[in-house]
C-alpha cells in the first residue's frame, strides 16, 4: 500500500476537522476523543472485572450499579464477623443464626478473634447463617419463642482464653470495640461457655452489657433480634488502629474503662520532686515486682528488693492469680508507679497502671526483644504509659548451668525461631529462670525514678 495515501488516510479526521474548528482546536478535539476512547475501554473492562470481584466477595446486584452489600466480613487478618439487621433467629442447638434477606447468603463464622491460629481455632464452635426470604412461607427458619428489643453480640470464650493475654487481646479488648458503643443496651450471646472465666472478667463485661449472658450452646428456644453482631472486631495484639476504631476509641479509652470497671483510684502516676534522693521523702514511688514462681522466675528476688528500696522505693511483691482475685490484684498494679515483669503473660498487667506509670520489660534469653516490644512496649506507650526495657546478659540466665557454652541456644538464637514458636518457647520460655546483675538493674531503677520527675 501507498505510504503516503495511508498518511493522507491516518490524518483525515484531522483535515477536516481543522477547516470546521481550527487546527489548534482540531488538534485538542482529536486527542480528546482519543482520551475518551480509551476511557470508556477502560472503564468496561473495569467494570467486567468489579463485577467478578464484587461475586467473589458475596455482593449480588440489588439494580443497575447498586450492589447489596454482604453481612460478614471474612477479609480481615485475624477476625470474621457479620454485622446483620432485620428479622434474625438464633437457635442455638444447632449453632444457627437465620435473618432475612432479599438475596441467598450463607456464611460459616468462628467467633474468636485468631483466625489462622488452628490451635486456637481448632475447638470454637462453628456458627452457621443463613438468609431466607421475608414472605417466603417455605423458608427452614424456625419460629421465635422469645423477641428481644435489644441487639446482641455472639462470641466465644474458647480457644486461648485462659491466658490473661489471650483474654485480653483476643476477646476483652476487640468485645469492648464491638459493644461499647451501644452504652450497655446490647446483650451477650456466648459459645464455648466457660463460667469461671465469665466470673473472672465480670467487672468488665457489666460495664459493657446490663443484661444476663446467654449461653446459646444450652439453648432449646429460638431467640430473635433486630440486630446482631457475629464474632468481635479484633485490630492488632493488645491494640487499637485508630483508622479502624468506632468513635475514635483509644487504648487511652480503654485504660479509663478498665479504671472505671474496677473502681481503680489512681488515673496518674505519682510525679517525683527533682530533689528526691536528697530528702527523706515520706511519699515514695511504689515498684511493683511482678512474681513468677515457675519458669522465668527471679532466682534472686530477695536482693532485688532490698537494692531497690536502698533507691528510696516502697516495694511490693505480688504473684497474679495465685493468693488474690483478678479484680484485687487489678487495685495493686493501679496503686504502683513502676512495674517490673519479666516477659510473658502478666505483663497484660499493664492496662491496670495509672498514666505515667513505668513498666520494665526483664528480657530472658532469646529471640522476643521484636515481639515482646510489639506486644507489650507499644501498648503502654499508647496507653500513656512509659516503657524500658532490660535485656539479661548470658551470666543473668539460669540456662548456663543447662548447656555448654557454644551451643547454639547462646550462639544462634535465631535458629530457634526458624523452627517455629513451639521451638523458641520450648527453648527460652519454659525452662529459663533470671539471676539480675544488681548493679545493671541498678541503673535501670534510675532511670525509672528519673522519668518519674517528667
Amino acid at each position: 500500500m501507498d505510504k503516503s495515501k495511508n498518511y493522507v488516510y491516518d490524518i483525515g479526521l484531522e483535515k477536516i476537522l481543522s477547516k470546521i474548528f481550527g487546527r489548534n482546536d482540531a488538534n485538542k478535539l482529536v486527542y480528546g476523543v482519543l482520551v475518551a476512547g480509551l476511557l470508556i475501554i477502560l472503564l468496561t473492562s473495569s467494570s467486567i472485572l468489579n463485577l467478578q470481584l464484587a461475586a467473589n466477595a458475596g455482593l449480588t446486584p440489588l439494580m443497575d450499579g447498586i450492589w447489596n452489600l454482604p453481612v460478614c466480613n471474612v477479609f480481615e487478618p485475624r477476625s470474621d464477623f457479620c454485622e446483620i439487621e432485620g428479622d434474625i433467629r438464633v437457635e442455638g442447638k444447632s449453632a444457627s443464626i437465620h435473618f432475612t434477606s432479599s438475596t441467598n447468603e450463607s456464611w460459616r463464622i468462628k467467633p474468636y478473634a485468631r483466625k489462622g491460629d488452628n490451635g486456637a481455632m481448632k475447638d470454637i464452635t462453628e456458627l452457621s447463617i443463613k438468609s431466607f426470604l421475608e414472605n417466603d412461607k417455605q423458608a427452614s427458619a424456625p419460629d421465635c419463642n422469645i423477641n428481644h428489643n435489644t441487639p446482641a453480640i455472639i462470641f466465644s470464650t474458647g480457644g486461648y482464653a485462659g491466658n490473661q493475654f489471650h483474654a485480653f487481646t483476643e476477646i476483652l479488648l476487640p468485645l469492648y470495640l464491638t459493644s461499647h458503643h451501644f452504652h450497655q443496651e446490647v446483650q451477650f450471646l456466648v459459645t464455648n461457655s466457660q463460667p469461671y472465666w465469665l466470673k473472672k472478667y465480670e467487672p468488665i463485661i457489666k460495664q459493657l452489657s446490663r443484661y444476663p449472658i446467654i449461653d446459646i450452646d444450652k439453648e432449646v428456644d429460638i431467640h430473635c433480634y433486630q440486630k446482631v453482631t457475629v464474632g468481635l472486631k479484633h485490630h492488632k495484639d493488645l491494640g487499637i488502629d485508630l483508622t479502624k476504631s468506632p468513635k475514635g476509641y483509644s487504648m487511652v479509652d480503654f485504660a479509663e474503662f478498665l479504671r472505671m470497671s474496677y473502681s481503680l483510684e489512681r488515673s496518674s502516676a505519682i510525679k517525683m520532686d527533682k530533689d528526691f534522693l536528697n530528702k527523706n521523702e515520706k511519699k515514695k514511688p511504689r515498684l511493683l515486682i511482678l512474681s513468677r514462681k515457675r519458669t522465668r522466675r527471679f532466682i534472686n528476688e530477695d536482693e532485688i528488693v532490698t537494692m531497690a528500696k536502698d533507691l528510696g522505693y516502697e516495694v511490693v511483691v505480688a504473684e497474679p492469680g495465685v493468693t488474690i482475685t483478678s479484680s484485687n490484684f487489678a487495685h495493686i498494679v493501679n496503686s504502683c508507679d513502676v512495674m517490673v515483669a519479666v516477659h510473658g503473660a502478666g505483663c497484660t498487667n499493664l492496662l491496670f497502671l495509672p498514666s505515667n506509670a513505668i513498666l520494665i520489660q526483664v528480657f530472658p534469653l532469646g529471640p522476643l526483644e521484636e515481639f515482646g516490644k510489639h506486644i507489650y512496649g507499644d501498648p503502654a506507650e499508647a496507653m500513656n504509659l512509659r516503657y524500658l526495657e532490660y535485656k539479661i546478659t548470658v551470666e543473668e540466665s539460669s540456662l548456663v548451668e543447662q548447656y555448654p557454652a557454644d551451643h547454639a541456644i547462646f550462639r544462634d538464637p535465631r535458629s530457634f525461631s526458624e523452627k517455629g514458636w513451639s521451638a523458641v518457647k520450648s527453648a527460652y520460655l519454659d525452662q529459663q529462670n533470671v539471676k539480675l546483675d544488681i548493679g545493671r538493674f541498678k541503673k535501670t531503677l534510675l532511670e525509672a525514678l528519673e522519668l518519674l520527675h517528667h
